[in-house]
């Protein structure tokens, strides 16, 4: 497959372009080599393991173990015993002796994932180890130490379950000694093409597939989804269409039959308007469609100020209606309340007048217009706005 891109860049299965991305990877190389402990939240499906796993295999400790524990999936009656142990006989049904997570990670990496969800009592004995490496079995009253890094990892917003009395301050501080932030892959798009090839690599070694590849109207439509699931979507989503296809390039209506399900008409092409839900049909080229997108969003747009004016001028209206003159129709300035202008010259108009009020940020004006960085890039060369 073509790479996009001379720099991409694969840190241990972490795969990205985009500026956030680098970033993160930079952090992972600076804190690996430490014991530092680590909190890494984001949405669920980020890859927020991968990048404990990168942590773990860069670390002085690669060659020890590294536990995962899923804190949410644990029940709070037994997650205790779960993490620090139990001696036999401590509770009913414990007819032996056992080691907690905690103690079979010892000297390597203890990855807690959806710490959030960890009950308040169990919080106060896991700062205590974060603190000085020592716990008590349940049942035991002898302290054991262990000597463990800890990464642990949230889709909750910590600050705020710690304002709402769900998550102790203290603990809260002390994990946050690193955090990285992971943002979700609806903002990052030009991440997905690194992505997509490194799960194809992974999904033809796996399977013993020859991959021929995908198409660049094809790349455009995934680059446009916005990802509810993620890069664990992708993921799933490059593997069922990879197997299914039997390694064939993949082209637009590929994709799009795949997506099929999750978007309106079964088009989740790049500018697609998030929950307007605007009609697209098949038979339209990709081009075509994304001008229309376009078009009926800067419409929605100006009929939305419209309004939202009409109301400001109401409320003044009745709060003086001594100095308030009548007033004719708004009319707003620009491409979208223009009559005789062909679909490419709005197009282009707008797409100039995005550019020039982001100042030339191309990333800016590609959310500003709800397309693609991929596709804006393509549209500015069309049309000469370099």
């Amino acid at each position: 497959m073509k790479s996009d891109s001379p720099e991409e860049t694969l840190v241990h299965g972490i795969a990205g372009e985009s500026i956030e991305m680098r970033k993160i990877m930079e952090t992972v190389r600076q804190v690996a080599p430490t014991d530092i402990t680590v909190l890494i939240t984001g949405e669920s499906g980020v890859g927020k393991e991968v990048i404990a796993k990168a942590i773990h295999a860069l670390s002085r400790r690669s060659t020890k173990p590294m536990i995962t524990v899923n804190s949410g999936a644990i029940p709070e009656g037994i997650i205790e015993s779960e993490l620090f142990g139990h001696e036999k006989g401590s509770f009913t049904g414990a007819s032996d002796q056992r080691k907690g997570y905690f103690e079979l990670a010892d000297n390597g990496t203890l990855f807690l994932d959806e710490i959030g969800e960890l009950p308040l009592l169990s919080q106060v004995k896991f700062l205590r180890v974060l603190e000085n490496g020592e716990f008590l079995r349940v049942g035991s009253s002898v302290p054991r130490r262990v000597n463990v890094r800890v990464i642990a990892a949230s889709n909750k917003n910590l600050e705020t379950e710690v304002h709402h009395g769900r998550f102790r301050p203290d603990l809260f501080f002390r994990l946050r000694s690193v955090n990285i932030v992971v943002p979700p892959l609806r903002n990052r798009p030009e991440d997905i093409p690194a992505l997509f090839r490194h799960f194809a690599g992974e999904v033809t070694r796996k399977h013993g597939i020859d991959f021929k590849g995908i198409s660049d109207a094809a790349m455009d439509i995934l680059m446009g989804y916005r990802w509810p699931g993620n890069v664990r979507e992708l993921r799933n989503m490059a593997e069922s269409m990879i197997v299914l296809e039997k390694g064939k390039r993949l082209e637009a209506d590929d994709v799009r039959n795949f997506l099929k399900e999750d978007t309106p008409e079964g088009i989740p092409i790049a500018g697609r308007m998030g929950e307007r839900n605007l009609p697209v049909h098949v038979s339209k080229s990709v081009e075509q469609a994304e001008r229309e997108l376009i078009l009926r969003a800067l419409l929605d747009i100006k009929g939305n100020i419209i309004e939202l004016k009409s109301m400001l001028d109401e409320q003044r209206q009745a709060m003086d209606a001594t100095k308030q003159g009548s007033k004719g129709p708004l009319i707003l300035d620009g491409a979208a309340g223009e009559t005789g202008m062909s679909l490419e010259e709005m197009e282009h108009r707008m797409i100039a007048e995005a550019l020039e009020r982001s100042k030339g940020n191309r990333r800016m004006a590609a959310r500003v217009l709800n397309i693609s960085e991929r596709t804006l890039y393509r549209k500015i060369k069309e049309y000469g706005l370099e």
